[in-house]
């Protein structure tokens, strides 16, 4: 089929999106920890926050796979150079730069290795992180208010060190790029987050 132009929905992206339902949703029925919900809408909701902060097509595939090496299981494993090779040098990058280090690590030490790493993202990687953790605690502080502490239970740490990373982790990504098309959403969650801090 010819088309004309740039295209806003783009066959790259149309495939980034196959792609992660295919990694979280087909191969093995993902769901959020602790819910019925499908996984695959954290990634989608990653790549809507990208594309409404005006991130390149790059960015916005890259967020929309940013979880597709890391939550793979062994029969299907997603790579590095497989990314390459279906959506470019810049994608699989971005996406290797967020992805956590081994899940077989101290749920502590894994969460300090990826705080260091935001102080050393590129500015596309950094938007990528920020997208990531503005959905992942939308949804927590959501979660909170109608479950209060018993959300917590789905974690493999408790309310205070979960609570302390994210904030962490938001502070260090806010002071690397307080220009940041995302800094207000960081800086409002970092408020958000204060009074579960003080109760942790």
């Amino acid at each position: 089929m010819e088309t004309q132009g740039l295209l806003v929905y783009s066959y790259r992206l149309k495939n980034a999106i196959r792609f992660a339902t295919k990694t979280h949703e087909v191969y093995q029925k993902q769901k959020r920890k602790g819910k019925d919900v499908p996984y695959i809408i954290h990634p989608l909701a990653v790549g809507l926050i990208l594309a409404r902060a005006g991130a390149c097509e790059d960015v916005v595939i890259a967020g929309i796979l940013h979880d597709t090496i890391e939550d793979s299981i062994a029969e299907k494993k997603v790579t590095r150079s497989m990314l390459e090779e279906r959506f470019g040098a810049t994608v699989a990058a971005l996406v290797d730069d967020v992805t956590e280090p081994d899940k077989d690590m101290p749920w502590a030490e894994r969460k300090r290795v990826a705080r260091e790493s935001i102080k050393t993202l590129s500015r596309d990687a950094l938007l990528l992180k920020s997208a990531d953790l503005v959905s992942n605690v939308v949804e927590i502080l959501d979660d909170y208010a109608l479950g209060r502490d018993a959300i917590f239970e789905r974690f493999n740490a408790p309310k205070s060190d979960i609570v302390a990373h994210y904030a962490s982790a938001i502070r260090i990504a806010r002071e690397r790029w307080p220009e940041s098309p995302l800094a207000p959403d960081l800086l409002n969650l970092e408020h958000l987050l204060a009074p579960l801090a003080a109760e942790a």
